[in-house]
């Protein structure tokens, strides 16, 4: 008796789906982390974005950084991987790397992409607390333990409930 042997088209096409996205942790040389305000969004988060295909999660935060923000800077160590489940209009799941892009001048050499982004600025995690929703208020305060403590923390779906 043979093993029946599925086709790679098939077996990949039959796999779950997630999507992923990746992100810069950038501070300001206070410590305030700089977030921005999307258009299409209630709420703040920070500058990035989807991964594209065959792009890394580093080479997407570099790039997202530069379009969005006009900034080029080196995308250093993974701070935060987190698990999101479906959330409002995504049906998907989402898997976000959030890398350490460094300290920043507050605005300096910063060109705001005006078709996607409204606005930006630098905030402690109280000033930012009201502006995220708490999914990514806990982020935030992970990406700043981890980037004192030299770790790499994960959170997963549960900091939604």
């Amino acid at each position: 008796m043979g093993t029946a042997v599925i086709p790679a088209e098939a077996f990949y096409a039959g796999l779950f789906k997630v999507a992923a996205a990746a992100a810069g942790f950038v501070t300001d040389p206070s410590g305030r982390v700089l977030l921005v305000k999307p258009g299409y969004r209630d709420h703040w988060g920070w500058p990035g974005g989807h991964v594209d295909e065959g792009e890394s999660p580093e080479a997407a935060c570099h790039r997202e950084l530069a379009e969005e923000l006009g900034l080029v800077l080196p995308v250093g160590r993974l701070l935060v991987v987190h698990w999101v489940p479906p959330l409002d209009d995504r049906p998907i799941p989402l898997v976000h790397f959030l890398f350490d892009c460094g300290v920043v001048e507050d605005g300096t050499g910063m060109v705001l992409q005006e078709e996607e982004l409204e606005d930006y600025g630098f905030f402690t995690a109280e000033q930012a607390a009201p502006l995220l929703p708490a999914y990514l208020l806990a982020r935030l305060t992970a990406a700043a333990r981890a980037r004192e403590s030299g770790t790499t923390e994960y959170l997963g779906g549960s900091v939604l409930e």
